[in-house]
């Protein structure tokens, strides 16, 4: 197996005079959380949405299983697309649709499953996801964090090699964030796939990655362990880390030598 699932080389994107994105490199890992922080309108969306080829860049490169999808036309990129999952923002749900159809939308559009063999999928996610029991539940009827769950559910369900996660947490509470994190690591544990999730929820991501990479001023700063980026010497981390409050960190130094938590 590759040991880069996707490595993205000197990317740059501008809307009008905004430079967004200005030389991003950046190889993630396969089998491994990789989480992208930075701060509010940084353009770790921007970054994300180039990754699954929503966007396309000024100039730079972005390879996924041997192609650099920025040089793709649409045919061999929406290929390409099937190897990703998606978790979106605000989980994406179609509200017509129970809980089953939700997750079993995107085996009827890009399979040739039987009935039965569908059911069989969208079960086995839905269990995995602790919502087995809820398949015919509308959206209107879920709490905000069963709808992340059966976001999770749908963009598990092709068994993609590479899961993408847009603020996983947004606009949940603290016990409601610590079980989505706890359920996106118990899942990718259980799978080994790739994931790269985008947060403000620092301390949470902290959490559960693998690495950590720092987007700042357009560029990746920093890239390591979620120890490594607790330890740096880098003014622009340091001072994030600081603002974020994350435990231990002292403005350069470190009262604990253990990742959290």
């Amino acid at each position: 197996m590759e040991d880069t699932a996707i490595r993205i080389i000197d990317l740059h994107k501008s809307f009008g005079p905004q430079k967004v994105l200005d030389g991003i490199n950046l190889e993630v890992e396969t089998g491994k959380i990789t989480v992208i922080i930075g701060k509010s309108g940084g353009g770790k969306s921007v970054l994300l949405k180039h990754i699954i080829g929503l966007l396309k860049p000024d100039s730079g490169e972005i390879w996924v299983n041997g192609n650099d999808i920025t040089k793709l036309p649409e045919k061999e990129l929406n290929e390409v697309r099937r190897s990703f999952g998606m978790l979106f923002q605000e989980a994406a749900l179609f509200d017509s649709m129970d809980v089953f159809d939700n997750v079993a939308f995107p085996l009827r559009e890009h399979t040739k499953l039987s009935d039965r063999e569908i059911e069989s999928v969208v079960e086995e996610r839905l269990r995995q996801v602790g919502l087995l029991t809820f398949t015919e539940k509308m959206p209107s009827e879920l709490s905000g964090g069963m709808r992340k769950r059966v976001g999770l559910a749908r963009a598990l369900v092709l068994d993609p090699d590479i899961i993408l996660f847009d603020e996983p947490t947004s606009a949940l509470d603290p016990i409601i964030s610590l079980s989505i994190l706890d359920l996106i690591r118990e899942t990718q544990q259980r799978i080994q796939k790739t994931y790269v999730v985008i947060s403000h929820d620092i301390l949470g991501m902290f959490r559960i990655a693998d690495k950590v990479a720092m987007l700042y001023g357009g560029k990746i700063i920093e890239y390591g362990t979620p120890y490594e980026i607790r330890r740096s010497t880098k003014e622009a981390t340091k001072e994030f880390l600081k603002a974020t409050k994350i435990p231990g960190f002292t403005g350069g130094s470190y009262e604990q030598q253990q990742d959290f938590p």
